[in-house]
């Protein structure tokens, strides 16, 4: 039972961690066609898209992160304890119980991506709202293939995800 409930706890940890990120830079995205485009911001639009589609959706997410945490959170579905139940989705992103390499890499990314914001909420509309349209394609594409990962983790005939545990 504390199985179930610790991945559930973690899969919508991470969906509302996601889901809010989508939510807000798509508000300040969807800003972007308040202003009169010319050719060079529809150009940069589309490079930003499929950019962060590719790197972010599809390198990052699809063949790296989200097959780990679907990996990760099969694995804390039978082996729960307190402190993986209380903070169910930081253990399924890989922020403790995670071999030293990958954990390295998971703050770095993280401290990377916190410096990015930093950076980009500087940016002046509309050149905001097109790197936020892209960084919303990529987690779009992130939020979806962490749950077809899970659900075929849970559901599926094979999974050999590793979860990377030490």
């Amino acid at each position: 039972m504390l199985g179930y409930i610790a991945v559930l706890w973690g899969i919508t940890g991470i969906g509302l961690l996601l889901g809010s990120a989508i939510y807000r830079l798509s508000a300040i995205g969807w800003q972007t066609f308040d202003y009169n485009l010319e050719w060079h911001h529809w150009l940069a639009l589309v490079v930003s898209i499929v950019f962060m589609g590719f790197s972010e959706g599809y390198r990052g997410f699809q063949q790296g992160w989200s097959p780990r945490v679907a990996a990760r959170i099969l694995y804390l579905s039978q082996n729960v304890s307190p402190l993986r139940l209380l903070l169910a989705p930081l253990f399924c992103m890989g922020f403790f119980s995670i071999v030293r390499k990958r954990m390295i890499v998971t703050y770095s990314l993280t401290l990377g991506i916190i410096v990015m914001v930093l950076l980009v909420h500087q940016l002046e509309q509309p050149w905001r709202g097109i790197v936020d349209l892209g960084v919303v394609t990529g987690l779009l594409w992130g939020l979806t293939s962490t749950c077809l990962f899970t659900v075929r983790a849970f559901f599926g005939k094979s999974f050999e995800h590793s979860p990377e545990m030490p």
